[in-house]
């Protein structure tokens, strides 16, 4: 064996101890914070360390992640954190969902974790017909993989399949993933400029909650002879900063797709299954999307998990004449959807959205009297449920915001791009204790901030 593969053979014993470890010591986790640093540093992305407000707000010592708890998480270090971040809608359940956490762990002792890909594997079933009962209207057929930006390739690709066209509508500042295919759709230059060409296509841009731009770029590409294969929308847009739209926006989207033999395509990632105060965003405007992707807090904070589904007149494309025309070697696993179907079960069980919705009322109420008192720092507060969006007059000032209460045990989302926008999405479990306690410690850093202004 080489030095290599020997020092290899050494580290992950090691780290597999530590894994074992009931518990870890001050000075132990000092030292797991520092190797951690080196590590992104030399053999993942040195980029990360300088914009983690992990890194760069937290002191002497980074706070790297290491259990968690409903919406409260600790650090190596033993240092809680209210997460006000949700993983970006993944963590509904919040942290270590106990019942996810039994069911993931019963399948794996017990029975299977990965799939033959030749026999059946009952639970892959058994979440394709739950995702057939709680979806909308007639949906009925689902195809299970790992990630956000996978549940859109396959919509994407199902869409042309089934019409048979090959472009697409989106919306600017849209977010649906970093696959080529996904990012050919995203509404934002940061991150399509440094790749070149991607989707070959055409992928056409129009602005978020705009019914009219919607249907005059359908009747121009009537026109001009080019097929349109779907239209793609979160139903709120997430990472632009929980952006409703208006509330005739998705019913005309809906009728005009149907009156130009187009496909209407939900981007359900991260407002799917509660987020926002219903069960699917769809259901605040009463439509039925023909195509739906899902993922994030699918797997209940505990497994990777997603989805694509839609009906079966859409789905015989994928069923004949090669039924495995789309196919992923570990999507829909046992341990995967041992975890969805539990998450499922809870957020049916719990009523998760309607939790959403009533403390999310609570806590965009109460954001917009900050917003009143603190006009030199907000321009607005947007969202529903609890997919909040925080808007401020600077990306300067976001960064303050969100630096601010990371130094105060609360941890909001990411400020790379977007830092004049920063959202509050915690757990749906969250308390509403818990959420008094963030908007003191808000209107603590928001008291420091206007000091200086």
């Amino acid at each position: 064996m080489s030095q290599a593969l020997q020092d290899a053979l050494d580290y992950s014993g090691r780290w597999l101890d530590i894994i074992h470890k009931p518990e870890i010591q001050e000075l132990e986790g000092k030292k797991i914070i520092e190797e951690s640093q080196v590590n992104f540093a030399e053999h993942f992305n040195k980029g990360w360390l300088e914009y983690r407000k992990s890194v760069t707000e937290a002191g002497d010592w980074a706070a790297t992640e290491w259990t968690g708890q409903g919406a409260t998480f600790f650090d190596v270090l033993g240092r809680e954190y209210l997460d006000c971040l949700g993983g970006f809608g993944m963590m509904n359940l919040g942290w270590n969902h106990p019942e996810v956490v039994a069911a993931v762990r019963d399948q794996l002792t017990l029975r299977t974790s990965m799939p033959s890909q030749e026999l059946l594997d009952p639970l892959r079933g058994v979440l394709a017909r739950l995702m057939a009962l709680i979806t909308p209207g007639d949906i009925k057929y689902s195809f299970f993989a790992a990630s956000g930006t996978e549940s859109i390739e396959g919509a994407i690709k199902l869409a042309k399949m089934y019409t048979r066209k090959d472009a697409f509508i989106v919306a600017l500042n849209a977010f649906h993933g970093k696959t080529m295919g996904s990012l050919s759709m995203i509404g934002k230059a940061d991150y399509r400029e440094p790749v070149g060409l991607l989707y070959g296509g055409p992928v056409y841009h129009v602005p978020f909650g705009d019914a009219d731009a919607v249907e005059r770029q359908l009747g121009t590409c009537k026109t001009i002879g080019v097929g349109v294969a779907g239209v793609l929308m979160e139903p709120i847009q997430g990472e632009a900063g929980a952006i409703v739209p208006p509330d005739d926006f998705w019913p005309r989207i809906r009728e005009a797709t149907r009156h130009y033999g187009t496909l209407l395509l939900a981007d359900e990632v991260q407002t799917g299954l509660g987020r926002t105060g219903k069960l699917w965003g769809v259901e605040h405007w009463g439509v039925v999307p023909d195509i739906l992707s899902v993922a994030k807090s699918l797997g209940g904070g505990i497994m990777p998990v997603s989805a694509f589904c839609s009906t079966e007149e859409i789905w015989q494309c994928m069923m004949y004449p090669n039924p495995f025309i789309h196919t992923t070697t570990t999507g829909g696993n046992a341990l995967a959807c041992s975890a969805a179907i539990a998450a499922i079960n809870v957020t049916l069980r719990d009523r998760l959205w309607e939790q959403a919705a009533s403390k999310g009322s609570y806590f965009i109420s109460k954001l917009n009297e900050l917003a009143a008192d603190f006009p030199q720092i907000y321009k607005e507060i947007t969202g529903k449920g609890l997919l909040i969006g925080q808007h401020f007059h600077s990306p300067e000032i976001g960064y303050r915001v969100a630096s601010g209460l990371f130094k105060r045990g609360v941890l909001v989302s990411g400020t790379l791009t977007s830092a004049h926008t920063v959202r509050f999405e915690p757990p749906l479990v969250i308390t509403i204790s818990q959420i008094n306690e963030v908007l003191n410690r808000l209107k603590d850093t928001l008291n420091e901030i206007s000091l200086a202004l």
